[in-house]
């Protein structure tokens, strides 16, 4: 019997290369479909995947390119593609909302259309809990009316989740769209605010808290997030289904820092900035129906995650790696 064959795009990304990982280890082969653009300096994405260059086939490229991604299921027959690649963040879709538009929504559109034609019936999609919005339940449950997102981030990924619904219903094709609630950890990209505030923190730079710091996120850490993003290829759940994965709690915008300080041993040189068009005040996930469909639970609490990434970046600033 073969091994199995999985497509991961966005694989040299913060989650994706932690996904190309644990599949590894696993016995899948594994593909990784990456563009290396300059929303972050892509020598991170390319560090992230040294240690695994050998062990997977990489295809540089966009996927907006239809042709690319036709030759890519024309090249190699996958079981499973898990699809995270997307232009990612609430405020920079303000400033490129055009961008967005094509990247997560046509691209997405290629790969479903690739896996329909090359009859792939496995299919992972990485949305997000901003779809929700300003939602006035709390927590967010999968059943929950999305009556506005207010962002062209958060649009695009509600966009994506209806495609996914389609070629399910059409084709029958088997789709999990997970809604990840801020995900943290070792490789987190450069510009979220876990990284830009323990950055600062330690070069004695100012840290920017847009807010009173009353908000609240509910933080997932990442290992927490591959679990589920694993067990999510064969739940036996529908043919589409609708998944958050978060952390069940929620953690004040000022706690953190304070957190963060502490692990730090060093006090944040805090200015306070108007909040940002597109943030939202609160997110929460209900993950009642991840508990019954994918026997998932997140293990990790803010502070050992915390703890474990404050870690992760001393030791690479001790080591001069990226």
């Amino acid at each position: 019997m073969r091994a199995q064959r999985v497509l991961i795009t966005g694989g040299a990304g913060f989650i994706g290369s932690h996904l190309t990982e644990r599949l590894l280890s696993d016995g899948w082969q594994v593909t990784v479909f990456d563009d290396f653009n300059d929303a972050y300096d892509p020598q991170i994405k390319r560090q992230n995947l040294a240690g695994v260059l050998d062990n997977v086939e990489l295809i540089e490229g966009d996927i907006r390119d239809a042709v690319l991604v036709e030759r890519a299921f024309m090249h190699t027959k996958f079981d499973l593609v898990v699809h995270l690649a997307a232009r990612a963040g609430v405020r920079p879709s303000i400033l490129h909302p055009k961008l967005y538009m094509t990247t997560n929504i046509e691209g997405t559109f290629n790969l479903v259309d690739a896996c329909r034609h090359h009859e792939v019936r496995n299919f992972v999609f990485a949305s997000s809990s901003s779809v929700y919005g300003v939602n006035r339940k709390v927590p967010f449950a999968e059943s929950d009316a999305i009556e506005r997102t207010i962002s062209p981030y958060a649009a695009t990924k509600l966009a994506c989740e209806q495609i996914c619904s389609n070629y399910s219903h059409l084709f029958g094709m088997r789709s999990r769209c997970l809604r990840f609630f801020t995900v943290y950890g070792p490789r987190q990209r450069p510009d979220l605010a876990i990284a830009q505030f323990t950055r600062a923190i330690l070069d004695d730079k100012i840290v920017k808290r847009f807010g009173n710091g009353e908000t609240r996120r509910d933080y997932t850490y990442v290992d927490d997030i591959i679990e589920g993003i694993v067990r999510s290829f064969d739940d036996k759940g529908s043919n589409y289904e609708v998944l958050n994965l978060g952390g069940s709690a929620t953690t004040r915008l000022c706690d953190l820092i304070a957190m963060l300080e502490n692990l730090l041993g060093k006090k944040a040189r805090l200015v306070e900035l108007e909040e940002q068009l597109g943030d939202v005040p609160l997110t929460h996930a209900e993950i009642g129906k991840a508990r019954e469909l994918l026997g998932w639970e997140p293990k990790v609490g803010i502070r050992d995650g915390l703890s474990k990434y404050v870690e992760w970046v001393q030791h690479n600033q001790l080591v001069g790696c990226p």
